[in-house]
């Protein structure tokens, strides 16, 4: 199988891609390595997955139309797997201008070329973030999701409805996956996880927003790549071969399009997450409480019935393995000793 992944030296594309790697599939990678955080780490992700003779990559934007086109007609994927975008929940409220630019300019570049090419399935990166200031939980991706509290959340549900509206009128087979907390080795400088660890390690106050009172349905990222891999294999049909529907499914009934949710389906209390690093580490944190931030939400919590009757697979790490794993990768990333005390 030959896939286009975009954000391959990304935290999740990372993953994606190597898994598929290892499976014996063809991958192109596309990633505008932006200085959004240390491009080094970027970079040495891109460097593993070059190892692997079925990896090729093109370095460029995705808001530069023909350099994405130019790299999607090469590669001729069967399959398109978009996960590159502009992150960040906070980040949103101090550049909302590269939102608009990634998420919204360099999608809706990726829907024109998938118009063009017609793969077999195309499959696109959304976020619990769209389920905004929803209270009822946990998340089924039947609730509305009109209340966005950040532009990053905004340009995502704009994504999912972008993507519906190329799905009807030019009949490309497209999943929408809304993730929750992903968290693992690899991961994001900006991420809790990493932050919490960094802190505790250097003795240096950790943020906790709401006072500690925030709830996260973390999904390890192992978990959560090995779900996008089996959803690759059930592209929504078309119109006119629906004969066995399936309880609960989100198919559009205009579009091969759907949306499911992947997460652990196991609320964590934040405290309890950062407990676990503690214990892993052998030290305590320095904390530092703080009210809620601006866009912010106190809880997520997701139902992945869907995702089950699609695939038979469920995330199911516990916080305190995802903990660990994180845990011995930055040490040996970074090439810090543990200072147990």
């Amino acid at each position: 199988m030959r896939v286009f992944i975009t954000g391959t030296a990304g935290f999740i594309g990372f993953h994606l891609a190597r898994l598929l790697l290892e499976e014996g599939h063809v991958v192109h990678g596309y990633d505008g390595l932006t200085d959004y955080y240390d491009v080094n780490l970027k970079r040495r992700r891109h460097a593993i997955l070059s190892e692997y003779p079925g990896f090729t990559a093109t370095e460029a934007m995705l808001e530069d139309a023909p350099a994405l086109e130019s790299a999607v007609r090469a590669a001729q994927p069967e399959v398109i797997v978009h996960l590159a975008a502009q992150a960040g929940v906070r980040y949103s409220l101090e550049n909302p201008r590269a939102y608009i630019d990634a998420n919204l300019v360099g999608t809706a570049n990726l829907l024109e070329i998938a118009r063009a090419l017609q793969p077999r399935h195309l499959l696109m990166a959304s976020t619990s973030s769209v389920y905004g200031a929803n209270t009822d939980m946990p998340f089924v991706e039947s609730q509305k999701t009109d209340t966005p509290l950040t532009l990053y959340a905004a340009t995502k549900k704009a994504n999912e409805a972008m993507a519906h509206a190329y799905a009807h009128i030019h009949g490309v087979p497209t999943t929408m996956f809304r993730f929750f907390t992903v968290y693992g080795p690899w991961g994001r400088p900006d991420m809790a996880l990493f932050k919490f660890t960094k802190g505790i390690l250097e003795g240096t106050p950790i943020d906790i927003y709401n006072h500690g009172d925030m709830y996260r349905d973390f999904t390890y990222v192992a978990d959560l790549v090995r779900a996008i891999r089996l959803l690759i294999d059930v592209p929504p049909p078309p119109l006119d071969q629906r004969d066995q529907p399936i309880e609960g499914d989100t198919l559009s009934p205009a579009a091969p399009w759907r949306v499911v949710n992947i997460g652990n389906s196991n609320q964590v209390r934040l405290l309890d997450f950062i407990e676990a690093i503690e214990a892993e580490l052998g030290k305590k944190a320095i904390r530092n409480y703080l009210p809620m931030q601006t866009g912010d939400v106190p809880a997520t919590w997701a139902d992945c019935t869907l995702l089950l009757r699609l695939t038979g697979y469920r995330p199911q790490t516990p916080v305190h393995e995802g903990v660990i794993k994180f845990v011995q990768w930055y040490l040996e990333y970074f090439g810090v000793e543990r200072n147990r005390s």
